[in-house]
């Protein structure tokens, strides 16, 4: 049976790295074979690298979460370019637009957001997108930025509308499933789920956030990315097996660097 991948998680967050080698063990108990631990500000690059550095199936990100933009207003794509050289450093990310909370100023969230693109399409590695009722936004920077110059990516932990989804297929994005599909009050959600071509899914934890069903009120970590892979494949109408078979590939596909290097350990 093909390994799942939990393509989002942050195992540096207090809730699981205290445990880090049992959530490690019960992921791999649960064909999870691959993991991508977060990073959300770049004084937070050092722990995530750490942790990828530790297992041979974690990788890494560099990138600032939008409610931290403001304090990186400076950020350059030079500081990101050079953490994302580190062997285990697969994306840039998490990255984006987050207009709910609203903990950094939407100018400033934009330009750092045009900054991670710019580095993105630089260092050829995809883009980890965050993005929270901000689909107009999301939307023009995507676009405009393309016209710029071509880069890929995924918007994790989908949640937004069937309009943006279209417009992230039409750019060659690819869309992350969290544990929030499988939540009773996530019709929406589900229908992006059922529409989406299957070549451009992923699916992920965002742990120790949104636990699925049935593991809800619990803290989430990557083994319980098999009950959010489960549902997907319900919505779908295929077989578990196949959705782990696709989502992996799609994982490998976009994000090149793991396969290159998976491909040289073999």
């Amino acid at each position: 049976m093909t390994f799942l991948v939990d393509s989002h998680c942050h195992l540096d967050f207090p809730d699981l790295h205290g445990d880090l080698p049992d959530v490690v063990a019960r992921a791999s108990d649960a064909n999870i074979g691959t993991m991508v631990t977060i990073c959300t500000r770049m004084d937070k690059f050092s722990a995530v690298t750490e942790i990828a550095d530790q297992f041979e199936q974690i990788w890494c990100t560099i990138g600032v979460h939008p409610h931290e933009a403001k304090d990186y207003a400076n950020l350059t794509t030079s500081e990101l370019l050079a953490c994302s050289e580190h062997p285990k450093c697969i994306a840039i990310g998490e990255c984006g637009l987050d207009y709910y909370y609203n903990r950094s100023p939407a100018e400033e969230q934009k330009a750092v957001f045009r900054t991670h693109i710019d580095a993105a399409r630089k260092s050829g590695l995809p883009l980890v997108v965050h993005t929270r009722d901000a689909d107009d936004d999301m939307a023009t920077i995507l676009t405009e930025e393309m016209e710029k110059g071509a880069f890929t990516g995924v918007l994790h932990c989908f949640s937004s509308s069937q309009r943006l989804a279209r417009a992230a297929l039409e750019i060659g994005f690819y869309i992350s499933m969290s544990g929030i599909v499988t939540f009773k009050n996530a019709a929406d959600v589900q229908k992006t789920a059922e529409f989406m071509p299957i070549e451009r899914l992923l699916v992920e934890t965002d742990a120790p956030f949104l636990a699925p069903v049935p593991k809800r009120g619990k803290t989430n970590e990557p083994s319980y990315v098999a009950h959010t892979a489960a549902k997907v494949a319900e919505i779908k109408g295929i077989s578990s097996a196949d959705i782990a078979t696709a989502t992996t590939e799609n994982f490998f596909r976009l994000f090149s660097k793991a396969e290159k290097a998976k491909a040289v350990s073999a």
